[in-house]
């Protein structure tokens, strides 16, 4: 069984990384399953419904900016990745499943009881991967709006959703850091 694993909200400023997991039915592979990163945020959407009803299991795990900063930003990916697969696992295993074969977004990871297989530019090339960074993405975003942008309407999370684009800099210039700012990735802007 092959269970995709991709993760979104790494190179971001604030907000948790976000990891998913997804097994994928080998018959029906949903329309516009692709990177999340070519397709619009309407479709993105759209998609991620599909994946989550047709799935035979998925899961996302979020870790938090503190663990990220207490960590750094590798470890904590590699910590959200095994949470979303220990869900995955949880239920493909109460349906009989044993032979497992996790193949990875990127070109490191670190190692988990079952086999794996990274691949450079997978969210692209395995429509298992292009799954999970659709669900990584998808749940993020939606994060970063509900809860970020909630929080600390002045960020404009709901637009840039925590990544370091010119209006976030602004923000961050005029207002500092907020409590769900990565303060190791903002050492050399502040």
């Amino acid at each position: 069984m092959i269970i995709g694993v991709d993760e979104a909200g790494r190179g971001a400023l604030a907000g948790p990384v976000v990891a998913a997991a997804v097994v994928l039915d080998p018959a029906f592979v949903p329309d516009g399953v692709a990177d999340s990163k070519v397709l619009a945020p309407r479709i993105r959407e759209q998609v991620a419904a599909a994946i989550r009803s047709t799935a035979l299991a998925w899961a996302v795990a979020e870790v938090d900016h503190q663990r990220i900063d207490d960590v750094n930003i590798l470890q904590a990916t590699y910590d959200a990745m095994h949470l979303a697969i220990e869900a995955v696992l949880t239920e493909v295993q109460s349906n009989g499943a044993e032979d497992h074969l996790l193949l990875i977004d990127g070109n490191r990871f670190r190692p988990h009881a079952v086999p794996h297989r990274c691949i450079v530019g997978g969210d692209a090339l395995e429509p298992s991967i292009s799954a999970a960074s659709i669900l990584a993405k998808t749940h993020r975003d939606a994060w970063m709006v509900e809860v970020a942008h909630r929080d600390y309407p002045s960020y404009g999370f709901d637009r840039h959703k925590g990544y370091g684009t010119v209006a976030h800099r602004q923000a961050l210039r005029v207002h500092g850091p907020c409590a769900l700012h990565r303060t190791t990735f903002l050492r050399s802007f502040l």
